[in-house]
């Protein structure tokens, strides 16, 4: 057994054993596996085995892609059949609106080229006469997929990975995990067998490696402490069970017939998929709870809970609706076990936040789904420095220090129960809320505000009627334009017409300054600094030369700054920033202090055409008359003024591209501001707007946004952000990104779609019928009445007046490739002066 190694993997369910292997075939040659049981006796051992392509997330479907591309090879390469029967998943509709789901999904999947095709319930009761199809409206179908057997292609991957050089070694637990500077210590126990108990022996080694990679699976928690970090990764009970002989299944494969394919049927919340003459039928159901959240007990192994049949009961009566022929045949066997969740579905894939070298790949609820491809994205990210994808939707990070076992237990219970109730995109989930919240927000409530939830924070996503009922915002979700579009368009037209004001608090914010503070962020960052009291937008990259954080920098004074970023990534920005200073310090460079000050400062934005008339209202100084206008607050600048008694950092730039000022306040004045803003709004027709509108009209001012349009898949240059790079200094990532070129370009297009629906940022682009690109972004947009969004497509389709297609609801509709900024291209408005 080695001592000492490149890369250490803990964890040997399917998820490890893949980045073992693909850590081996990127070229590590030194790479070690280690296990506390047996491989596969984590989840991985009494998991389904299914392998859905149908999945919302774009790196996600890309993950599921690769596993199911890559599963195919595994036995030509290992000579081990990985069980893998590719029979199709069937994924039925009983109503219009999940049909408009999946039209929705469709177009996500073919920017990933998942293939898909449409059945009719008449089409489905021809291919599968014992399927019921009276109540059905249609279905989305995938020919590629189907389901595998979990131990098998765990094994296969693990055999794999030996024959590549990785060591694996069984029964033995990692206790400890010690950085010394440079590489990691782990303190492992051999465990031994005793009364059919795994139980720690007294002989102890310890594993010296440069990286150490955790898989832990429903050990996550046990990790979690041992690494003296958070990550919501906790187990929650799922339940399926097999039923005995169904008679006509029998008959109809015994006459020669194909196996049938993964039957979804998500409006009953439930899978199922034949097994020897019978079926599998697997549940989503409400009420299953969240286990371990304090860690696996010692004596829980290959182990499942008792099954709950009440829990279950509706779901198992629907399959003998669904499928009449099994409606006698008996339960045959069941289990219930425990299958890691975080709150949003996604695992936590990436770099642990504070730790070097450690890397997390936890909270797999679809785990053999993402095994494969998991493996293969996480071991680019380690051994070339990024993915080929934007990683940053799995990244650990993006729960911050806020997080609590009691919220990540609670969500991820929600999360399992909504696997199969509607993906709405303007979807807000009820549990654990309201927890982080602003001090105005029972002001904005009382307004009518409608709140989204923004890294746990509170945000209104638009203000809908006084008296709205408590359901309201659930009622108003759609797939098209819902209940929500009328005031979001109202607001809208608030901002380009009159005045509007935008609760912006959840911006991440950080004060750095230091003896060293500007030539850090010089080589940090890819454009100039700004001068004292002015502001850039500015860019930091990976080391790939993509686009990382997107920063706006305020410059108090020659060493001191203040560094504005998107709220819903504050724990992703300061564990970058702040490693990122520590590498600049060890290098010799100069002091720099940082701090996030993110709940310290609360910000609203005020904007549009009667902005300064309504803080002419508040203001105090000796010339109130000059005190905002452009001589003596030009845009793009930050001023200290105070409005009543609360002291302001303003900062004259609007998101929204409308004249209009960002109030950064002291958070326990907000109530009072709030107050003072209201009251000197009203003479002016001043409108609450949520951060729907906003999105709406960022867009027709091209302004990208981190997570969208901005990510770790394009270069700033890529993203058509070449006026803040400055090409002339060098910075971190340049060279990474001069050499990727230009591979696609981001671009605004105006769409001419349907009347009663907008893009949503994941439809796919065509040139005649070829797929040439892909929306990150969607909306409606109020200056020129009709469809707007961005995306990227090839450089030699980036011109304006470029025709293109957009796909939504399974059709073709017109687009055309706008001029950048197509709202006030020469930034008038912004800059007029009063």
């Amino acid at each position: 057994m080695k001592t000492h190694v490149k890369a250490l993997v803990v964890g040997g369910g399917a998820v490890g054993t893949s980045i073992a292997y693909h850590l081996a075939k990127a070229g590590w040659d030194d790479v070690m596996l280690i296990e506390r049981d047996e491989l596969t006796s984590g989840s991985t051992w009494h998991a389904a085995g299914l392998l859905p392509l149908f999945n919302m997330s774009y790196a996600t479907t890309h993950i599921h892609q690769y596993s199911v591309d890559f599963y195919k090879t595994l036995e030509e390469e290992t000579g081990l059949n990985a069980g893998f029967a590719v029979v199709g998943n069937l994924r039925m509709a009983q109503t219009q609106e999940r049909m408009d789901e999946y039209m929705l999904y469709a177009s996500t999947a073919e920017t990933c080229g998942v293939k898909y095709e449409w059945l009719t319930p008449e089409q489905i009761k021809e291919r599968w006469p014992l399927i019921e199809t009276g109540d059905l409206k249609g279905a989305i179908y995938h020919t590629e997929d189907g389901y595998i057997n979990p131990a098998d292609v765990t094994q296969a991957m693990a055999k794999g990975a030996r024959q590549r050089g990785v060591e694996i070694v069984r029964k033995i637990q990692a206790d400890a995990f010690d950085w010394t500077g440079t590489h990691w210590e782990v303190t492992c126990t051999k465990m031994v067998e005793k009364g059919g108990n795994l139980v720690e022996s007294d002989e102890k080694v310890v594993i010296t490696a440069e990286h150490v990679v955790t898989a832990s699976g429903n050990h996550a928690q046990r990790t979690a402490k041992m690494l003296g970090i958070k990550m919501p990764a906790i187990p929650v009970e799922h339940t399926f069970i097999v039923m005995d002989k169904d008679p006509e299944l029998v008959k109809w494969r015994e006459a020669g017939n194909p196996e049938h394919p993964v039957v979804r049927d998500a409006d009953n919340e439930s899978y199922a998929r034949e097994e020897r003459g019978g079926w599998i039928l697997g549940i989503y159901e409400h009420g299953a709870p969240a286990r371990f959240e304090y860690g696996v007990p010692d004596s829980f192994r290959a182990d499942l809970f008792p099954l709950d049949l009440d829990r279950i009961a509706d779901q198992y009566m629907a399959m003998a609706e669904r499928v009449p022929s099994c409606a006698e045949s008996g339960l045959k066997d069941d289990f219930n076990g425990p299958i890691c969740y975080t709150p949003d579905g996604n695992p936590l894939v990436g770099p642990a936040p504070g730790l070097r070298n450690m890397w997390l790949a936890e909270g797999f609820s679809f785990g053999i789904t993402a095994a494969g491809g998991t493996g293969y994205y996480l071991a680019q990210m380690m051994v070339e420095g990024e993915a080929e994808i934007d990683m940053a939707s799995l990244d650990p990070k993006r729960y911050g220090s806020w997080m609590t076992t009691e919220y990540a237990a609670r969500k991820n219970e929600e999360c399992y129960e909504h696997v199969y109730i509607l993906h709405h995109p303007d979807e807000e989930r009820e549990a654990c809320r309201p927890l982080r919240t602003a001090p105005a927000y029972d002001r904005q409530k009382a307004a009518g505000a409608q709140f989204g939830c923004v890294n746990g924070f509170e945000r209104p996503n638009y203000f809908g009627p006084l008296d709205a009922p408590d359901n309201f915002d659930h009622d108003a979700r759609s797939f098209r334009r819902g209940g929500w579009w009328e005031y979001g368009k109202g607001e809208a037209e608030a901002i380009r017409k009159g005045v509007g004001l935008i609760d912006a608090t959840a911006f991440t914010k950080h004060l750095l300054r230091g003896p060293g503070a500007t030539a850090f962020l010089d080589h940090f960052t890819c454009n100039k600094l700004p001068k004292v009291g002015r502001i850039n937008l500015t860019y930091a990259l990976t080391s790939a030369g993509t686009t990382r954080t997107e920063y706006t920098i305020v410059r108090f004074a020659e060493n001191e700054y203040y560094l504005v970023s998107a709220g819903a990534w504050t724990a992703y920005d300061a564990d970058f920033l702040m490693k990122s200073a520590e590498d600049f310090m060890a290098a010799g460079g100069g002091y720099v202090d940082i701090h996030d000050v993110t709940t310290q400062w609360g910000v609203f934005a005020i904007a549009g055409p009667k902005s300064r008339d309504v803080l002419n209202e508040l203001v105090k100084d000796a010339d109130p008359s000059t005190v905002l206008s452009n001589k003596r607050f030009p845009w793009l600048s930050m001023r200290n003024i105070e409005l009543g008694m609360c002291p302001v950092r303003a900062i004259r730039v609007a998101y929204t591209g409308e004249l209009g000022w960002e109030l950064h306040h002291p958070i326990e004045m907000q109530t009072y501001l709030y107050d003072q803003l209201m009251a000197a709004g009203e003479k002016h027709g001043m409108k609450l707007v949520g951060a729907r509108a906003q999105n709406w009209l960022r867009q027709e001012k091209s302004y990208r946004a981190f997570g969208t349009e901005l990510g770790r898949d394009a270069t700033p240059l890529e993203a058509g952000l070449d006026r803040f790079v400055d090409l002339t200094k060098d910075f971190h990532g340049k060279a990474a990104m001069e050499a990727k070129g230009i591979r696609s370009m981001c671009v605004t297009v105006l769409v001419d779609g349907p009347e009663d629906a907008d893009p949503w940022g994941r439809e796919a682009l065509y040139d005649g019928d070829t797929k040439v690109g892909r929306l990150t972004s969607g909306g409606y947009s109020v200056a020129f009445g009709k469809s707007i969004g961005m995306g990227y497509v090839s450089p030699d389709l980036a011109k304006p007046g470029t025709k293109l297609k957009v796909k939504m609801q399974d059709k073709l509709w017109d687009v055309e490739v706008t001029e950048d900024s197509p709202y006030d291209p020469t930034n008038a408005v912004i800059r007029i002066d009063g």
